[in-house]
Order: structure tokens, then C-alpha cells, then sequence
């Protein structure tokens, strides 16, 4: 090829071998949205990435599993083996290259283990992208597989102006972005704080990024929260160091934020006022208000938690010795958050890993940790200048007036704490507390929310804190009622004073009259009593008593559940949570481990009971030690259930044949999440059959969640090609009605008794009736007693429940014939509101 065709046309071919993927594809944002640059992406099917054109290997990140390559003319091309591979710090990877290697098209570059990537990285896509965007006028990119060394993946037209380019910046001088917009409707919070902070860290170059008069290090994630810009801000980058020019240009998109995020509610005027006081406060000094944090209601007794003084020495022993014991404390913190991250895998959605994960990364912040080796240089001890530094950073971020990185500033003063016990000898203890105790503080580490004995703690309070805290996430995700925002009045009360706390209304009530505590507990004996009842007749099936048959089965989430379930009276299981097996550990189950637990398990519901697996449920929301996620905005709308099992499909495999060797063992199902497309359907299905035909198990029954609004419209499609579906009214709901069911503005309104979701599923039970297939509901609605008849109604032919609901739901059941339940139904598809909805139910269920 002649110098006129490279000046107008680069080709680049395959670096591995694979199937091509558009970059939209990639589950993670900041590649799929083309954050730092347009490309392609490979599912990769070899093991060695080699150059996709002649070019000078111009960085090598630090844990080897990203090259950025540039063409004489100036092109970089960055090669990102993996997905949030740089987690692994190397491991895994051998670059075959030093940074300022001239390289061929086709020379190897970096190896890698795919067989340990497979079990340990997010995804081995890895996209391939152009980071000089600037210089290419057109690109093409090719599709299919593709041979690595061998076919073209891109052809890059360069550039009309290209040969004429400017030249950058001297490798040691300063560089100006012009002024940059922020466009994100959130502003600069914590997330493009982070992927700024993150892409910073790649050079070497000295950066900063100022708002107004004032600057932050762009390396540091505190430093630029600390800035409070918000959506409209005018911000720039100056870079000082070799590779400024290239920073700047990187840096300079991040910088403007995402104009598609949604603001957090917390940001807007009307959440971030304290609530308005109402004339019940005035008239009543024994109601307290604050702001509901985690529903439920919790009749107890005061304890206020106190601040525990911990005694520092001012000064140190010597530079070196202050360094070492720094070093060490922040190595040990890191690992107790890493135990944490474990503990709190996997025990309902609300993203408690993510938490200490993030506390994780604030123990390296450079601007930190540099005030600290700044006080250690001055002759302090270690403890005195760390506690000076993430003091007086907490501070200036609780007094931002953006309540969400105020609220932060909590996370800083917890993992704060935690370095300065170690540094220090002491422990943080907690106060010895006592049965039906109510915590009333200042505020609440997450570190101790999630520690609270909760045989004693039946719900906590807090004068500080707000609906979006980490305590407040902690606090909904653990089932503990709490209030946060309350009066400071609460802090005045005495140890032992009777309250009532109720965390759906935000209030506290100080020494309830003996009336309403007679009347609670007169309510809740009469609950046990029924309780008791059904229990006894928990064995009986669930019938209505015109003799339709209604199969009651149960939610389970390993063996111990489903030897509970049977004696509850559970006539199978509808639900088996196969994340069980997943979470809580630092590397994959192996294929035999699952089996025998799905065996085990079988044995314990028997060969002639219904037991449905649902596979591997996780993702962004419900994220894996091993198999390391990006955070995303919205982790209800991204890679999660069957789209991550698909692209990490040696996972899925595995578990498949798992799941098949207990076929023998009971009346086995498959049940697949969070299916959208036939396409996802039908790739799911040819796996379960290919490995079905290697083990030589006869067929089983292949089913789907429906929980996607399209799965639901299309129900009559999806039902020719499955043998059932289960309704997981949860995310069901919150879908259809564009509600977070977690949302502490619009949560309780995210109801699965609004009549919209309720017709969706009438017509989904009767797309799947007219083809001769049967219908669960495994959400929370099927333990919701007030819809029962309505479910019954609508012809479900199995109600999917919580272990502890089985009697009374099987109760329940037997309560109406089939012919009420189905009037009554008619009778609510025609309400209007889920109120109106409840209403009604509520008065069936009392007749």
C-alpha cells in the first residue's frame, strides 16, 4: 500500500480471535456510551492479543491488561482486555511488550489466562477503541468472527486535515482545556467523580480541575466531590507533566458529566427540605418527625448511643516508623472491609458489598493521604495527622449544600474511624443493650448498621443522615425500621422511655398511651393466635371450597429453607434462588459443589414434588467478589440475570449440568430471569439442550420469570416455546410503573396491586392458559394476603411464597370458592388506583 492510500485509510485487524460485537453491546457504560471513543468489541476465542497494526506500544497499564498502541501518523488505539480487569492487578495477564516497543501488525503483545479470567473478570469482551477521534473523518467496522492477525475488524478513513495536524503540547508543558459545560442533570456526584478520578490516575501528568476559584486534584475522589459542581457549571482541566496533552483530551468529555442520568432525588429542592411541620407536630409535643428511611413499625424502649472518645498521641516516633504503621493499618482496614464485602453478598438487593467496596477506595485517595505524609513529615504520629486529614475533609463535605455528597461525608468519618482503631489499639465497642431496644444517635456508621444485633435492636433513629444514605440503603436492605432527620429532641430523651417507631410515616412516639400499646399488642395476639391455627392445618392442600386446587409452594434460598418449607406445609418449591450457592465467597462454585447442594435439596423436597431453579440472578444490584462489575446508574435496567449468564457463558454451562443431575431426584424445572427478547429465550434453551443430551438426562421443563414488560406483551409468543412462567411481581411492578420500589419518594407508590400491573398479568395468565401451560407468581404479591383471591381469581395455578407465609396463605385459599375469586377480580380490574384496589381486597378478606 502506497503513503497516499495510508494517509487515507488505515486498516486494523483482528487483535484476537472471536466474535465481533458493537460497542454498544459492551455491559458497561462508559465503553458502550463511547465515553473516551468510538470502536469495536471481541468475544474473545484466543488467548493472545497482538497488534492490529504497525505502531509504538505508548502505554501499558500498570496491571497489564490494557495497551494503548499508536500509528506513526498519530491514531491511539486502546485495547482493554476484559471488563474491570484492572481489579485483578495483573493477575492473569503477561504483557509481551514494554511501553516504547515498535511492533508489527500481528506481534503478540499480552497473554492472558482466559481460562482464570473466565471465573474471576466481569466479562472478557474487550473492546477495542479510538481514542483519537478527532482524526478520523470516517470508520467502518466489520461483523462475525473474525481470525486474529488475519481479517480487518476497522477501517479508519483519516481526517481531511490529518497530515497537517497540529503538533501537541511540549511532553513537559502546561495544557488548558477550553471551558467545559457540565451536562449531567446530577452534576459532578459520586460516579463521574470516580470515572474521572479513575481515568486520571492513568497519567503521569500533574492534573487539576477548577470550578470558580477554586481546584481540586483530579486523582482524588473526595478532592473533587469536595468541589460541589452542579449541572450548568463551567469547569476546566490543566495538566502539567509529559502526557498532559493527551490527559486533557481524555479528561475533557468525563469532565462534562452524563446529560442522560436522572438528578438524584435527593438534589432537588423539595427532597432536600426537611419536612414541613404539621399541625399534628405542634398540638402534639409526644410525635416526633423525621423522614422514613426503612418501613415497618417497632413498639420498644430507648437507648441513646454516645460517642466513644479514642486517645491519640500527638507526636510521632520518627518518619519512618509513622509510614510503616500508616501502611500497615490501611492494609489491615482494607481487608476488614474486603470481609464485610463477603458478609454482606447476596442477603437481599440494596447494594451493602458496594458500600465497603466504595470505603475500599477512599482509603487510597491521594489528596488523603498526602495531608497525612504531610503531618508525618512535621513530626506527627500517623494517628494524629490521619485523624486531622479525613476529619477536616468530612467536614467540608457535610457542610456542601448538595445533600447527596454531604451525606458522604459519613462514609469518610467510617472509614476514617476504622484506620485511626487500628492505628491506635483500640476497638470501637458496642454498648451491651438491651431487649427491645429503639437506637436513637447523631448518626450511624455503615460499619455499625451493620453489626446491630438485631435480637435486641428492633429499629434505629438518627438526628443526621438522610433517605439516600449509606445507613438509610443498609437499614432497607437489613429489614430494620428506621427514621433518620428526627428532632434532636430524641437525643434529650431518657434510656428506657416507651416509643413506637414507625418507619413508612417518619415518626417517633415518646411514651405511647396504654390504650395504643393495648391495642397493638391485643393486634398481635390475635395474629399468633391465627398464625397458630393455620399452622395446624398447614399439611391440608390448598383448595377453595369449591375444589379448584391451587398448589402452594415455596421461595427458598438453600437446603434449610426447603427442609423448612416441607414442614410448613410447602408443596414443592417454586423459587429455588441458585445465588445462594454464588455469594458470600471469593471464587465460583465448581460444578460439583453445585450439584450436590441442587441434589440435596431435591432429596429434601422429594421426587414427586415441583422443584424450579431459577439460574444465576445477579448483576449490577447483586454483584459477585469474582466476577467484578462496574457500578451503574440504573443496575435494574443493566447487565443483570440471564444477560450477564450469557456473556459469561462457561458460567451458565456449568451451572446448567449442575442443575440437570438432580433431575432424578425430583420434578425438576429451569426457570431463566429477566428474559426480554425470544432471542435471549431461545439461546437459553439451546444450552439447557445441548448439555441436557451430553449428560443423557431426559428432557425437563424449561420456564421463564416474567418481570420485563415485553416478556409480559408478549406472552403469547413466549408461551409457544416454554412449558411455564413464574411472575416476579417485584421488578414486574416497579417496570411497568417506571417506579424504584427502593426509591424513598416514589417507593410506596410502587405497588403491585395497581390495577395497571394486574391486567398485565391477567393477560399474561390467559396467553399462557390458551397454549396449555401453567402460571406462577413468585414475587412478593404471592405472599401478600390481600391478594390472594385476586390471584386465584385471575386463574394462577401456583402461588410462590415465603417459607414463614405458607400456612396462611394455604389458609387463605381455602377461605373462598373459585367463583367469588373470580367475580371479585372482575370486580378490581376495573378500579382505577391500587388504593381503590386495596380497599376492596381488604373488605373481601374481613367478610
Amino acid at each position: 500500500m502506497g503513503t497516499s492510500e495510508l494517509q487515507q485509510e488505515l486498516i486494523l485487524n483482528a487483535p484476537l480471535s472471536g466474535m465481533l460485537l458493537p460497542l454498544s453491546a459492551v455491559p458497561d457504560p462508559v465503553f458502550a456510551e463511547k465515553m473516551i471513543g468510538d470502536g469495536v468489541a471481541i468475544s474473545p476465542a484466543s488467548n493472545m492479543l497482538r497488534a492490529p497494526c504497525a505502531g509504538t506500544v505508548t502505554h501499558i497499564h500498570s496491571s497489564r491488561h490494557a495497551l494503548t498502541l499508536t500509528t506513526e501518523d498519530g491514531i491511539e488505539i486502546l485495547m482493554h482486555i476484559g471488563l474491570d480487569t484492572v481489579d485483578l492487578k495483573g493477575q492473569g495477564f503477561t504483557a509481551r511488550v514494554n511501553a516504547g516497543d515498535r511492533v508489527n501488525a500481528g506481534d503478540a503483545l499480552i497473554e492472558f489466562d482466559d481460562a482464570f479470567l473466565a471465573t474471576h473478570a466481569r466479562s472478557l469482551i474487550t473492546p477495542i477503541i479510538i481514542l483519537t477521534g478527532d482524526k478520523v473523518a470516517a470508520m467502518e467496522a466489520a461483523s462475525g468472527h473474525v481470525v486474529a492477525g488475519r481479517d480487518r475488524i476497522l477501517t479508519l478513513s483519516r481526517a481531511g486535515t490529518f497530515a497537517q495536524a497540529p503538533a501537541k503540547a511540549e511532553t513537559s508543558g502546561r495544557v488548558e482545556s477550553p471551558s467545559i459545560t457540565v451536562i449531567g442533570r446530577a452534576g459532578l456526584h459520586a460516579r463521574p467523580c470516580a470515572v474521572i478520578a479513575h481515568a486520571a490516575k492513568q497519567f503521569k501528568s500533574d492534573i487539576k480541575l477548577l470550578c470558580g476559584t477554586e481546584q481540586a486534584n483530579a486523582k482524588s475522589v473526595v478532592a473533587l466531590l469536595g468541589l460541589n459542581v452542579r449541572h450548568g457549571d463551567v469547569v476546566r482541566l490543566i495538566a502539567e507533566g509529559e502526557d498532559a496533552q493527551a490527559a486533557v483530551e481524555k479528561l475533557t468529555l468525563l469532565a462534562a458529566g452524563d446529560a442522560h442520568e436522572a438528578a438524584p432525588e435527593s438534589q432537588t429542592p423539595e427532597t432536600a427540605a426537611a419536612p414541613e411541620a404539621s399541625a399534628d407536630v405542634d398540638a402534639d409535643p409526644n410525635l416526633l418527625r423525621g423522614v422514613g428511611a426503612s418501613a415497618g413499625i417497632a413498639v420498644g424502649q430507648a437507648f441513646i448511643l454516645g460517642h466513644q472518645a479514642i486517645t491519640l498521641t500527638e507526636q510521632g516516633n520518627g518518619d519512618t516508623a509513622e509510614r510503616e504503621a500508616l501502611h500497615n493499618a490501611i492494609a489491615e482496614a482494607h481487608t476488614q472491609l474486603e470481609q464485610l464485602k463477603y458478609q454482606t453478598h447476596g442477603k437481599t438487593t440494596g447494594g451493602r458489598a458496594e458500600i465497603f467496596a466504595a470505603h475500599q477506595e477512599l482509603l487510597e485517595d491521594p489528596d488523603l493521604l498526602d495531608m497525612v505524609m504531610s503531618g508525618i513529615a512535621n513530626g506527627k504520629s500517623a494517628a494524629f495527622a490521619w485523624k486531622q486529614a479525613f476529619t477536616l475533609h468530612a467536614d467540608r463535605l457535610s457542610h456542601l449544600p448538595n445533600p447527596l455528597l454531604a451525606a458522604r461525608a459519613n462514609d469518610l468519618r467510617d472509614v476514617g474511624l476504622r484506620v485511626l482503631q487500628i492505628l491506635t489499639g483500640s476497638r470501637m465497642t458496642a454498648p451491651e443493650l438491651p431487649a427491645n431496644t429503639i437506637l436513637i444517635a447523631e448518626d450511624l456508621t455503615p460499619s455499625l448498621t451493620v453489626s446491630l444485633d438485631r435480637s435486641k435492636v428492633l429499629a434505629f433513629c438518627t438526628s443526621g443522615g438522610s433517605s439516600t444514605s449509606h445507613v438509610a440503603i443498609l437499614a432497607r436492605s437489613l429489614d430494620i425500621p428506621a427514621v433518620v432527620g428526627i428532632d434532636r429532641q430524641a437525643l434529650q430523651l431518657e434510656d428506657g422511655t416507651p416509643l413506637i417507631l414507625d418507619g413508612s410515616r417518619g415518626t417517633l412516639r415518646i411514651n405511647p398511651t396504654t390504650d395504643e400499646l393495648s391495642n397493638i399488642r391485643t393486634q398481635q395476639q390475635r395474629q399468633a393466635e391465627q398464625r397458630e391455627a393455620d399452622l395446624e392445618n398447614a399439611a391440608k392442600p390448598a383448595s377453595t371450597s369449591d375444589g379448584h386446587r391451587v398448589e402452594v409452594v415455596a421461595n427458598i434460598g438453600g437446603l434449610a429453607d426447603a427442609e423448612k418449607g416441607m414442614e410448613k406445609g410447602a408443596e414443592g418449591v417454586g423459587l429455588l434462588r441458585s445465588e445462594f450457592l454464588f455469594l458470600q465467597r471469593e471464587d465460583a462454585p465448581g460444578e460439583a459443589e453445585q450439584a450436590d447442594a441442587y441434589m440435596s435439596i431435591a432429596r429434601a423436597v422429594g421426587h414427586t414434588r415441583p422443584l424450579v431453579i431459577r439460574t444465576l440472578d445477579v448483576g449490577g444490584d447483586k454483584p459477585l467478589a469474582y466476577l467484578p462489575m462496574p457500578a451503574e446508574e440504573n443496575p435494574f435496567l443493566g447487565v443483570r440475570g440471564v444477560r450477564l449468564a450469557l456473556a459469561q457463558p462457561d458460567i451458565m454451562k456449568s451451572q446448567l449440568r449442575a442443575i440437570l443431575r438432580a433431575a432424578p431426584y425430583a420434578k425438576l424445572c429451569i426457570m431463566f430471569p429477566m428474559i426480554a427478547t425470544l432471542d435471549e429465550l431461545r439461546e437459553c434453551k439451546a444450552m439447557v439442550e445441548e448439555e441436557r443430551k451430553a449428560l443423557n438426562v431426559p428432557p425437563v421443563q424449561v420456564g421463564i420469570m416474567i418481570e420485563v414488560p415485553s416478556a409480559a406483551i408478549m406472552a403469547e409468543q413466549f408461551a409457544r416455546e416454554v412449558d411455564f412462567f413464574s411472575i416476579g411481581t417485584n421488578d414486574l411492578t416497579q417496570y411497568v410503573l417506571a417506579m424504584d420500589r427502593n426509591h424513598p419518594g416514589v417507593g410506596r407508590q410502587a405497588d403491585a396491586l395497581n390495577p395497571a400491573v394486574l391486567q398485565l398479568m391477567a393477560s399474561t395468565v390467559q396467553a399462557a392458559h390458551r397454549h396449555g401451560k401453567w402460571v406462577g407468581v413468585c414475587g412478593g404479591l404471592a405472599s401478600d394476603p390481600l391478594a390472594v383471591p385476586v390471584l386465584v381469581g385471575m386463574g394462577v395455578d401456583e402461588l410462590s411464597v415465603s417459607v414463614p407465609s405458607i400456612p396462611e396463605i394455604k389458609a387463605l385459599v381455602r377461605k373462598f370458592s373459585k367463583t367469588e375469586c373470580e367475580a371479585l377480580t372482575a370486580e378490581v380490574l376495573t378500579l382505577s388506583t391500587a388504593s381503590e384496589v386495596r380497599a376492596r381486597l381488604s373488605k373481601a378478606i374481613k367478610e
